[in-house]
């Protein structure tokens, strides 16, 4: 399967009267970049959080983050944070003399605010981190669903314009097989004229001229760009982590087509060439974004 570097996860879960949400997305990158945003009871825990991440996920700009809050019924004197309570209190009354609100401040507009009922700690337990590593792993396991759905949209697109450029190449060769003898013999007319007076013309002469139209062959840039183009498409239909190699495939799928521009001898060929450059620069913005 292919991959694409942007997704989206969530999932959520209890561990020992502990709620944890876990929100994760990605963005593509050359190489892994994981940021993380932990509550203090799991700080002690970001190496093993870090690794976790990648051992699942290869390339892309991660960005973590989990919150965590005291499940209902568990909430008592010790678990809430008392000051922190009394400055809301007083922000609440000061923004209701201001604006001239008529309601009272109550726990109704108080339980808003979750971050007064999350109990701080210096560190989670063994046991309750596992029930950690299992929402964790729940919401990558979402993120690698979208990102796997989004490398299936990849993967049939860049297909269909591998079969494009497959096709303008097929016309190429066509119309340069058509147009090489005409190529010759012009090339073979124009000499005869430079030299009309002189007696010099020869097989010498004749033989310069067919290294002149083997220097507009391009029956091996043709080969090799064929060849390219099932590589890719063989990479693209196995799957794995090809973003680099397609990147690669994508320089030579450039090259060769400059080379068959730069020796065109014929309108429709210069024309079809075109049509393969403005579908491999397609083709190289979409790779950007594979695994």
């Amino acid at each position: 399967m292919i991959y694409s570097m942007t997704g989206f996860g969530k999932a959520s879960g209890s561990s020992n009267g502990l709620f944890f949400e876990v929100e994760i997305k990605s963005v593509n990158s050359r190489f892994l970049e994981v940021g993380m945003r932990l509550p203090a009871s799991l700080q002690s825990r970001e190496f093993e959080i870090r690794e976790l991440l990648r051992e699942r996920i290869k390339r892309g700009k991660i960005s973590l983050y989990i919150s965590q809050r005291s499940e209902p019924g568990t909430v008592n004197a010790e678990t809430i944070d008392k000051e922190r309570f009394s400055e809301v209190i007083s922000l609440l009354r000061t923004v209701k003399e201001e604006f001239g609100l008529k309601e009272d401040v109550g726990l109704s507009h108080l339980t808003a605010f979750k971050e007064l009922f999350v109990i701080e700690s210096d560190g989670v337990d063994d046991e309750t981190f596992e029930g950690v590593k299992k929402v964790l792993g729940n919401a990558v396991d979402n993120l690698s669903g979208m990102r796997g759905k989004e490398g299936d949209h990849l993967k049939d697109d860049l297909l269909s314009r591998l079969k494009l450029i497959d096709e303008a190449l097929e016309r190429i060769m066509g119309a340069f097989k058509s147009s090489l003898k005409e190529h010759f013999e012009k090339q073979k007319e124009r000499a005869r004229e430079l030299v009309a007076e002189s007696t010099s013309f020869n097989e010498r002469l004749e033989l310069e001229l067919a290294l002149l139209t083997d220097k507009a062959d391009i029956t091996e840039e043709c080969t090799r760009l064929k060849s390219h183009i099932k590589v890719f498409t063989t990479t693209l239909k196995t799957g794995g982590e090809v973003g680099r190699k397609l990147n690669f495939l994508c320089q030579e799928l450039h090259r060769e087509s400059n080379t068959i521009s730069a020796k065109s001898i014929a309108a429709e060929i210069i024309h079809e060439t075109l049509v393969i450059k403005e579908e491999i620069e397609k083709i190289k913005e979409q790779v950007q974004n594979i695994e």
